[in-house]
């Protein structure tokens, strides 16, 4: 059966995230870097949907001048119980604040776990905490 009200909290969701995104590309194109934990959680609770986001998390600690566009800067974990929807991360990458064109993106559970074990470095994963997620090997 399909859940329409798990279609409509991602919906939501992605658009609080795309809100977020473009304040960080504002912030960024204004102070030469990504903002802070605190600056994103005072943003955070101005965001239209913010509570749809659940626990946001933000690796701009992790973030070097080396980090490439496909880094990922924030996401949020989505379990919905629909077929339609499902489980998986809303993401917001760091490309999608250096440039116009970068989008918030859904991203399977599977294909995402993958992507940020491959991200992580010793030390965040070390770290645990915000804006980090042990995954199990």
């Amino acid at each position: 059966m399909i859940n329409f009200k798990d279609w409509v909290n991602r919906s939501e969701a992605m658009r609080a995230m795309e809100e977020l995104r473009q304040r960080v590309k504002q912030y960024r194109e204004g102070h030469g870097s990504v903002p802070p934990k605190s600056w994103v959680d005072a943003q955070r609770e101005t965001l239209p949907g913010n509570v749809r986001l659940g626990n946001l998390q933000y690796r701009a600690r992790w973030i070097t001048f080396e980090s490439t566009p496909d880094e990922i800067l924030a996401y949020a974990e989505a379990n919905y119980h629909s077929l339609l929807v499902g489980k998986g991360y809303i993401v917001l990458r760091l490309g999608a604040v250096l440039s116009d064109k970068g989008r918030v993106e859904w991203m399977g559970k599977q294909e995402f776990e993958a992507l940020l074990a491959r991200q992580q470095s010793p030390e965040e994963t070390e770290a645990g905490g915000e804006g980090s997620r042990r995954l199990r090997k």
